[in-house]
This record gives structure tokens, sequence and C-alpha cells, in this order.
């Protein structure tokens, strides 16, 4: 099928960024999309764009190395944010990495990084313009001045900002007014609270894409968790913990 992968800046080596026309899938065609979350689209566009980027996803995950994906599954967060985890039972805990997933006038988009490194994507066509009575929706201040005097720069402004909710895991929970970027940088780092946000914008295959990076916030544990690390303590404090294991092995 049609896939491309593409080509970040200086400073993302270590993201993988892949595209691909959005069509028509079968959920049984796709391991990574959830039938029951499926089921509640209201319109076929958010049906394909929804399984189209699980199944990029899927493309890029053997990409990075992971052939198996039987064992994983895609959650979210109270934010509505996705994340790999592993299938309940699975009791693997070898770190994951980061995804984000974007779709735009027909494309979807997927970007994959290292375990404990978030990541933000997002995209829009080169020729898309914004209307300017939306530029005090998405900035303010010396910002919508800038925006005001260069409409052109909007749509490289939003994406930016996209990316940054993204990555930060918050979606529109952050207010892009509150994100402000040096819109003139190709390449910068910006910070939100405590939070340090590396973000570089770049044109290809007719988009505008955004790329923003920052470190992840750890998740709460799962009950498979608790329970390893339970384990764990047990074994630690029993040191007969095994001798029937040892004694099959000497005895082989």
């Amino acid at each position: 099928m049609d896939v491309e992968r593409l080509t970040p800046p200086d400073g993302f080596e270590h993201v993988m960024v892949f595209t691909t026309p959005v069509r028509s899938f079968e959920v049984s065609d796709v391991p990574l999309a959830d039938a029951s979350e499926v089921a509640t689209f209201a319109t076929e566009k958010r049906k394909h764009e929804h399984l189209t980027g699980r199944w990029l996803l899927g493309l890029a995950l053997h990409g990075w190395g992971l052939e198996d994906l039987s064992s994983i599954e895609v959650q979210r967060t109270s934010q509505r944010a996705p994340f790999l985890a592993r299938i309940q039972g699975a009791w693997r805990r070898t770190p994951l990495p980061c995804i984000s997933i974007g779709h735009s006038s027909g494309r979807a988009f997927v970007a994959v990084s290292p375990p404990g490194h978030a990541v933000g994507i997002d995209a829009e066509p080169l020729k898309r313009t914004l209307a300017s009575n939306a530029f005090d929706m998405m900035a303010k201040g010396e910002e919508l001045e800038y925006l005001r005097g260069r409409p052109d720069e909007a749509m490289r402004l939003w994406t930016g900002k996209e990316s940054v909710q993204k990555a930060m895991g918050m979606g529109m929970h952050l207010n892009p007014r509150e994100i402000k970027i040096p819109i003139e940088s190709r390449l910068s780092n910006i910070s939100i609270g405590n939070s340090k946000i590396q973000l570089a914008y770049w044109s290809e295959k007719e988009y505008h894409v955004s790329l923003a990076a920052t470190l992840a916030v750890p998740l709460e544990p799962t009950a498979e968790d608790h329970l390893l690390k339970e384990t764990l303590a047990a074994m630690e404090d029993n040191p007969t913990w095994g001798v029937g294991c040892k004694t099959q092995r000497s005895g082989a």
C-alpha cells in the first residue's frame, strides 16, 4: 500500500514518522483497533480515519521492531491521549514506544518515539488557510499581532500548537493561547510549566508537518504491576523461594 516514511529535521532522528492515504478497512483487519470504540463513530469518514491510523500504527511498530502485536493494545488516558500498553495477562513489562496519531485531508500520520519520550504530530496541507476570525482562539498578545500581520503563517502555528498539545498528552485541555511558539524558527525549545518541549516544523508531501517531543509522564501502575512488585518483594523476603525449581535443574 501507499505508505511513506517522512524525514524529520535534525534533532528528531529518534522519531519515526509515517503517512498514508485514508482508506477503508474492516475492523478485523486492524489488530490495534477496538471494535467497541469504532462502533461509537457517527460517520464513515471518522471510522475510516481511525482504522487507517491504527493500521498505520501497526506498520510503524513493525518498523520499530515489534513484530508481534498480539500482546499490545492502544489505551487512552483520562484526557483521551492514546498510549501503548500490554494486554492484561500478557505478563510482559518491556517498555513500549510512545506514539502519536493524526489525520488531515484524507491522510493519516503516525509518529513513534523511544519509551519515556512523549511525541506529538500534527499536519495540514500547504494550501490550507485559517480564517482570521479564528486567530484570537489560538493566540494572544504579540503572537496574535504577528498572526494578523502574517496570516500565511497561521496554519504552521496551528499545527505546532496541536503537536505540543499531543506531546503533553492534554489535547484541548491545554489552551492553545497559552502555548507560545517562536514561529520564525523551524526548530525550537519551549517551556510549559516544568516541561521542556522540543518542536520542529517542516514541509513534506505537500503538507505542513509539526513534531513535538518531551519527557513522558509516568503512567499509573496496573494491577499486574502491583502483583509483580509484591511477588518480587516476597521473593526477596523469603530466601527459600524457588528452591524446588533449583532442585529440578540440578537433577536434570
